[in-house]
């Protein structure tokens, strides 16, 4: 067993495709299946069960996946440490971000860090930002900038750079375009709402307090489709301020001066706790201003 197998591993366990895992692994589908087999046959039990069509863990390749992760991350945080006696930091760290996220804070964090420790590479993932605490979580990424949770998942150490309050918006032209002020919510007024996460369990509380039931138009994934959506008439709907300040949209809404206002974002960085130990990570960590 080495090192680069247990990348090949994850890549699988990830993925559960040999032709993404194998690219990721930059080696082919038949040569990523012989070392999985050979993986297999070391540790003495079957760690995915796969047919032509399927790729899915066993219980024990569960079990080994966590034991992959730990190991790489004390291989990584050894070699880093080792590289940091010859006295300059060297290696990689990832970060994953939504979009919106990326425009809004990343000179700010990272121009200062490329300064300070030109030989950290950087890689970084933009995606769903409901994504970004499971992706850190999971061992797939260094860092996430995300929104804090209400209660945020033991292991997790989070940092806050900013504050982003949460607005109801609503088309200018009106909905369904019929002029109409707004300055309250109740059962007639359709919503624009996202499919899950903290907005979505703050709103949700915000309506059960104020007794409303709501008319919820459509439920979506992603801030940016819920400004799409309002601009066009359809609704009334809550995002959070940074994704409005940033849409090419801002100018079609309107923001509703509406109470008792939502809980604001706490947006900031997380990483899990123990990867603190890894100097690279240390020293990202250590680099970090709140602006709060």
């Amino acid at each position: 067993m080495d090192i680069k197998q247990l990348r090949q591993f994850i890549h699988l366990a990830d993925s559960l495709h040999f032709g993404r895992a194998s690219e990721a692994s930059h080696i082919s589908p038949s040569a990523l299946s012989r070392s999985i087999k050979q993986l297999e046959d070391e540790v003495g039990v079957s760690l995915f069960d796969r047919d032509n069509r399927s790729v899915a863990l066993t219980a024990e390749g569960n079990i080994f996946l966590s034991y992959a992760r730990e190991s790489l991350t004390q291989w990584n945080t050894l070699k880093t440490q080792l590289m940091e006696r010859t006295g300059e930091l060297q290696g990689q760290i990832s970060m994953y971000c939504s979009v919106t996220a990326s425009y809004s804070f990343l000179f700010a964090i990272l121009s200062e860090f490329r300064s300070n420790y030109p030989k950290i590479e950087i890689k970084l993932h933009t995606g769903d930002p409901e994504h970004a605490i499971n992706q850190v979580l999971s061992g797939n990424e260094d860092f996430a900038i995300t929104a804090k949770p209400d209660s945020l998942p033991t292991g997790l150490a989070f940092k806050p750079i900013a504050l982003s309050p949460l607005l109801f918006i609503a088309p200018k032209q009106g909905i369904e375009g019929k002029p109409r002020s707004i300055n309250k919510l109740d059962e007639t007024v359709p919503m624009i709402l996202s499919e899950e996460g903290i907005a979505r369990k703050r709103i949700d509380r915000w309506l059960k307090e104020q007794t409303i039931k709501p008319l919820i138009y459509a439920q979506v994934a992603g801030n940016e489709a819920i400004v799409s959506m309002v601009s066009l008439g359809f609704g009334v709907g809550v995002v959070p301020q940074i994704v409005l300040d940033n849409s090419p949209l801002a100018n079609t809404v309107d923001i509703l001066d509406i109470s008792p206002k939502l809980k604001a974002y706490e947006v900031g960085i997380i990483t899990l706790e123990k990867k603190l130990k890894n100097p690279l990570v240390s020293a990202f960590w250590a680099q970090l201003k709140s602006s709060l």
